[in-house]
């Protein structure tokens, strides 16, 4: 039987039905249908994020009752302010009772939602034994280290037929751009929603879905307030106006390296010339990430994919970055042994002239110093000597010398580049963010070891853009008595 039948033989209603919520076509009608364990929703400004999550808990609890247990997470709980004023809007009129002190809802099926901090992994061990089914992490960006968050999938456990869930959302920016970017895939940021498929250390594949949302998928805020993109035009950026309209997270604000340019500093993969001098530098790590970098310096002008490499450049031709696949900053632990025998092996047939490393290396603690054990194995080390990150007392620091090669010579061609086959240098380094305590030192939260590693490098090749200087010459003897007509003469 037809809609139009059983409306006309009284079998249903046709009177109009006020919704509470509903999701708007679209991403996120995607992330109600989604059953997948770990869910990323959002990634540009403007895109229903908070109310997608909401209502989908509400369809959730509605469905699972007294087994639904959920809790939103940020940093901290002062920043929860305007999710929890819109679920107030939401759970409220849906019979919900919300405890302001404890700030937990007592859904009208029995489930429970939640808003608290999660800013450490002590904090998410704080959750065990709670039978948590639903997690969510609100402006994932936030976190340097997805140590935490993942943390989380060992609270998460379902109680009957409930299927856990962990939704993160963010925007582009923050300290966490370099591992959300990676984890997800969103450079460059998918147009429609994506299956990630991870293998796990016992063989078993962890299913991620990737669902991107944009300002143009969220009809209602657009109709609602239509000159809410104008604003966000209006922010002065082009760079953090890309990233919140289109979701892109290779544009940022208030990056610390501002002069880096993809289209200027990133070349193709090309043939190093044998007599170029090639040397590494490297930044030293077990816990956290070690850095190898191998350099060549241009012994003469050169023309590669139509740009010029001038006599002098640097060019980072090769890397190895010492972290976990699917943790970004967490390292290996690899003996400094190991490591060196790797380096042994990966430089063999090559001359590399000199390799610089940090100079805690070669702090002697009681025992062989972590350079020593790497000369022992083939490898031979000399420390940076310059240790300064910034500038001070006349004497420039390592991020300078960096700008001062990014900004290149007086004919605009810079004096460093990388080759393309570089993969975590272009996701870490374009991305790093200025300290908010120290703005002239960067963000050592975030993801710097190859940062370090190029300081060291630069550290060891200084280089100063020759300036063009303007000499003004005394005016030949016959020329004084026109003086009072100076303007006209130009030497």
């Amino acid at each position: 039987m037809s809609l139009n039948q059983q409306q006309m033989n009284g079998q249903i209603s046709t009177a109009k039905i006020n919704y509470v919520w509903r999701p708007q076509a679209g991403p996120q009608h995607a992330l109600i249908e989604c059953p997948l364990p770990e869910i990323f929703f959002g990634g540009a400004r403007g895109g229903g994020k908070t109310d997608g999550v909401l209502g989908k808990w509400a369809l959730k609890e509605k469905r699972y009752g007294s087994g639904f247990n959920a809790i939103m997470f940020r940093r901290t709980t002062v920043s929860s302010e305007d999710a929890i004023d819109r679920s107030k809007a939401i759970f409220g009129p849906l019979g919900g009772k919300f405890n302001e002190s404890k700030l937990t809802w007592r859904m009208p099926h029995g489930g429970r939602v939640a808003f608290r901090y999660l800013d450490s992994i002590s904090d998410a061990g704080e959750y065990q034994g709670r039978n948590l089914t639903d997690a969510w992490v609100e402006e994932a960006g936030q976190y340097p280290d997805p140590a935490p968050i993942d943390r989380l999938f060992g609270v998460l456990r379902s109680a009957g037929s409930v299927p856990v869930q962990l939704i993160l959302t963010a925007n582009p920016g923050g300290a966490g751009q370099h591992w959300i970017a990676a984890r997800y895939g969103l450079i460059p940021f998918p147009t429609k929603p994506q299956i990630i498929r991870k293998t796990l250390a016992n063989g078993s594949i962890h299913m991620m879905a990737v669902i991107p949302s944009r300002i143009t998928d969220n009809r209602i805020l657009i109709e609602a307030d239509p000159g809410y993109v104008d604003r966000l035009h209006m922010v002065g950026s082009s760079a953090l106006v890309k990233a919140w309209l289109d979701g892109d997270w290779s544009a940022v604000e208030g990056a610390f390296f501002d002069t880096w340019d993809a289209k200027r500093h990133v070349m193709p993969q090309f043939s190093i010339p044998e007599h170029w001098l090639r040397f590494r530098s490297g930044d030293w790590g077990t816990a956290k990430p070690f850095s190898i970098g191998w350099w060549a310096i241009a012994s003469e002008a050169v023309v590669v994919d139509g740009r010029v490499i001038p006599r002098g450049a640097m060019v980072r031709y090769r890397e190895w970055y010492g972290c976990q696949s699917d943790k970004p900053n967490t390292g290996l632990k690899m003996s400094a042994a190991d490591v060196a025998i790797r380096i042994a092996q990966t430089e063999a047939g090559e001359i590399i002239e000199y390799g610089v490393l940090d100079d805690a290396c070669f702090a002697n603690t009681g025992g062989p110093t972590i350079a020593e054990t790497m000369a022992e194995n083939g490898v031979d080390w000399q420390p940076t000597g310059n240790k300064a990150r910034v500038s001070r007392n006349g004497v420039q620091g390592g991020w300078d010398l960096i700008r001062n090669r990014l900004n290149g010579d007086v004919d605009g061609n810079p004096m460093l580049f990388v080759m393309d086959n570089c993969r975590d240098f272009l996701r870490t380094f374009p991305v790093l963010q200025h300290d908010p305590k120290r703005p002239e030192d960067l963000d050592t939260e975030a993801e710097d070891h190859i940062a370090d590693e190029t300081r060291y490098a630069c550290v060891s090749r200084p280089w100063i853009a020759n300036k063009v200087t303007t000499i003004k010459l005394p005016d030949p003897p016959d020329l004084k008595r026109h003086r009072e007509d100076a303007d006209s003469w130009r030497i």
